[in-house]
């Protein structure tokens, strides 16, 4: 094999494929990515046996072939190679070395058996769709920041993507680890209709992150009972999903909260932020007193000190106090991208329930605490 490609191009290949790559594993073969150059295409596929990452690129291709070499490396190398060099990546039959060279700069890395690489079946898919990139990238991205990293409750380890048929059709992203959950909706893509819910772990929703950089870029979604793909131009991810039934999350949304407080969104995070600053750190406990058209929010730690800030809000109902963890609380404004946000509560004990506006596209549930 001997092929030569961009720097830029090799770089942003490798970094993609070495997320995927686990860098300790048992075994070696995981540790590598597999490299296949054929006509005019250099192709770089890596795996740790729950996602699949493969990449095309065009390339210079002198002889074709295929091997295989560590990721991590191949990616430092690639980092530390100055900005526009070509670089070349030369194997000659039976040595078990992969020469890669630039300029005066020259490495040699040890391979593997092309044949020893394991490759993710292709499956049967129920369901295939197109979706826009924005689109996609909203759905999870809003939803991330509720997943579970609770390793016992696995099937909350993700975000449930699935199709409802009330209220008109949508496409639908949750997640919740118990004290928060995010329930993002949009308009069904054609074809979607009929898709199964699947559960994507969150390593295969952090990896999605970068395949939809591009906001022009159409992405075709392939959705089976125990797999789920997405692919652009020149690249595919293919996952496995989370065995696991996700649970009823309806129940969780509260239906028959009435007091009504809207915010500035951003305003509303930087008061937060600043009266947590005292908070103690396991607890981060912010309560929030609740008046007419006014809001204070207020931080009384023992060991580290008390704090108080105000800011104005619209709210006529009874006056009220409940607290929350701040970093919940930030993490959902965060996420609010019309300028206000609206808070409806039912009381001190009762989860709160978040939207964006009057947009009920995407609404967010925090649990209570004491404070």
């Amino acid at each position: 094999m001997k092929v030569s490609i961009e720097r830029a191009a090799l770089l942003k290949a490798m970094s993609r494929a070495q997320g995927v790559v686990e860098r300790r594993t048992t075994i070696p073969i995981l540790s590598n990515v597999l490299i296949e150059a054929e006509g005019d295409k250099v192709s770089f596929r890596a795996t740790d046996l729950d996602i699949e990452i493969l990449e095309s690129l065009p390339a210079m291709v002198e002889q074709a072939g295929a091997t295989t070499i560590p990721a991590h490396t191949l990616h430092e190398i690639a980092r530390k190679l100055p900005d526009g060099a070509m670089i070349s990546l030369t194997e000659e039959p039976g040595e078990g070395r992969l020469q890669v060279s630039a300029g005066r700069a020259q490495f040699t890395l040890p391979t593997l058996p092309k044949e020893d690489f394991p490759v993710m079946a292709s499956s049967e898919y129920d369901v295939n769709y197109a979706i826009t990139s924005p689109i996609l990238r909203r759905l999870f991205e809003k939803a991330n920041f509720a997943i579970s990293t609770e390793e016992t409750r696995y099937y909350l380890n993700g975000i449930y993507l699935h199709t409802i048929e009330e209220d008109g059709s949508k496409l639908r992203a949750v997640a919740t680890d118990g004290h928060r959950l995010a329930r993002i909706d949009t308009d069904l893509p054609p074809g979607a209709a009929g898709a199964p819910g699947v559960i994507v772990p969150r390593k295969t929703v952090g990896e999605l992150r970068k395949l939809l950089e591009n906001d022009e870029a159409q992405i075709n979604v392939s959705v089976s009972e125990t797999k789920i793909r997405f692919a652009a131009e020149g690249l595919t991810l293919t996952s496995k999903v989370i065995d696991g039934t996700f649970p009823d999350y309806t129940r969780v949304i509260p239906q028959g909260n009435t007091k009504r407080l809207e915010v500035d969104a951003a305003e509303f995070a930087k008061t937060v932020d600043r009266v947590s600053t005292v908070s103690a750190e396991r607890s981060r406990a912010v309560k929030l007193s609740l008046e007419e058209d006014r809001l204070t929010l207020s931080v009384n730690a023992p060991d580290s000190g008390s704090a108080t800030d105000e800011v104005a809000v619209a709210y006529s109902d009874e006056a009220m106090e409940i607290g929350f963890n701040a970093k919940y609380l930030l993490e959902i404004a965060s996420q609010v991208d019309h300028e206000n946000a609206v808070m409806m509560f039912n009381g001190p004990g009762d989860p709160t329930l978040v939207r964006e506006g009057d947009d009920d596209s995407a609404i967010y549930v925090v649990m209570p605490m004491r404070v």
